[in-house]
C-alpha cells in the first residue's frame, strides 16, 4: 500500500480514447475528489484513430446518467512524455497493457503499468469495449470498481 503526500498522476488508456479510459477518466476524478485525494487523471489511447473527437455518445450518455459529464473531453494518443509525467498508466485491458509496454522508454519501470481490473475485488481482468457491442453500464461499473480499488492499493479509504 502507498501513502498519498503529493498529488498522483494516472493516464487512464484504452484502445481509441473514446469509450473506456474517458469513462475512467471521469470517475476517478470524481471519486478522489469524494475522498479529497488530490489527483491529476488524464486519458489517452494506444492509437490515434479518433484523436481530437469527444467520447462515444454512449459514454457520455452513462456518464451523464450516472452524474459525471465528460462530454468536454477529447481523445489523445499516448505521448512518449507520458511515461516520465504520470506516476501509474491504469490499462483497460491486456491488448492496451502489452501495448505500453512496448511503446515505454528503455528506462522506464513498467511495474507503473497496470491493468485496471487488477484493483477490483471481482469481474474479469479486461473491462470490454463497448464500441461496437454496447454494454455501457457494466462497461462503468466494472471501470467504477476498478477506479475505487486503486484508490484503496494508494492507501486512501473512502471518507478519509
Amino acid at each position: 500500500m502507498t501513502t498519498v503526500s503529493n498529488p498522483v498522476r494516472v493516464l487512464m488508456v484504452c484502445l481509441g480514447n473514446i469509450c473506456r479510459s474517458p469513462l475512467a477518466e471521469g470517475i476517478l476524478k470524481a471519486q478522489a475528489a469524494a475522498r479529497g485525494i488530490p489527483m491529476e487523471v488524464d486519458s489517452a489511447g494506444i492509437s490515434d484513430y479518433h484523436e481530437g473527437d469527444p467520447p462515444h455518445r454512449g459514454s457520455i450518455d452513462i456518464a451523464r446518467e450516472r452524474g459525471l459529464a465528460i462530454e468536454d473531453q477529447r481523445s489523445r494518443p499516448v505521448r512518449p512524455g507520458d511515461f516520465r509525467h504520470f506516476d501509474w498508466l491504469i490499462a483497460m485491458d491486456t491488448s492496451n497493457k502489452n501495448a505500453l509496454v512496448h511503446m515505454a522508454p528503455p528506462d522506464f519501470d513498467v511495474g507503473r503499468v497496470k491493468l485496471l481490473l487488477d484493483f477490483a475485488e471481482f469481474g474479469p481482468r479486461d473491462v470490454p469495449d463497448p464500441y461496437y457491442t454496447g454494454g455501457f453500464g457494466e462497461v462503468f461499473d466494472l471501470i467504477s470498481a476498478g477506479c475505487a480499488g486503486l484508490l484503496d492499493h494508494l492507501g486512501v479509504a473512502p471518507g478519509e
